[in-house]
């Protein structure tokens, strides 16, 4: 499973090109109000898994998180702000084990960082108000945008839609 992972990581690096890179959005003209917080405040709000993957950058195993699998209609939103990130209608099973989507509910929600961790070049993706690590996007996604949004489960919390 470790090899697994590794390759697959392997390949979202060396799929990371210029397109993806063209399409960080640098919020410039975005108008979110920030969240800001103490480490300990940040501690009280959320659990272990999800300080450590949206506070620390951490990532959860593939196939572990509540929503790789999810079906239901509806927003997911960060878990440190209640920002709306994703929508459902844009989440698509890329075989990654982690919830991924072509893109965000809407473009300022998310902001997209140059991440040079671990030897690799990727791009990080933080919710915009809070700045919760939520994982990377890579190139390698479906139309109609090409992207690939791979999110952690712990970064999110889901909203439903009522029928």
């Amino acid at each position: 499973m470790k090899n697994l992972i590794l390759v697959l990581l392997a390949l979202g690096t060396f799929s990371c090109s210029s397109s993806a890179q063209k399409s960080m959005a640098d919020n410039k003209d975005c108008n979110i109000e920030k969240v800001k917080k103490k480490d300990k405040e940040w501690k009280a709000q959320l659990d272990d898994i999800q300080y450590n993957v949206a506070r620390k950058s951490g990532t959860e195993r593939a196939f572990s998180g509540v929503y790789w699998d999810n079906k239901k209609e509806g927003v997911y939103k960060c878990i440190g702000c209640d920002l709306p990130l994703y929508s459902s209608k844009t989440k698509f099973k890329s075989g990654t084990g982690w919830p991924s989507f072509y893109e965000a509910v809407e473009p300022c929600n998310v902001k997209e960082i140059k991440d040079t961790s671990y030897g690799m070049v990727r791009i990080e993706v933080v919710c915009a108000r809070c700045e919760s690590h939520l994982g990377h996007v890579f190139n390698d996604g479906p139309k109609p945008t090409g992207m690939r949004h791979c999110i952690n489960s712990a970064s999110l919390s889901f909203e439903e839609e009522k029928m």
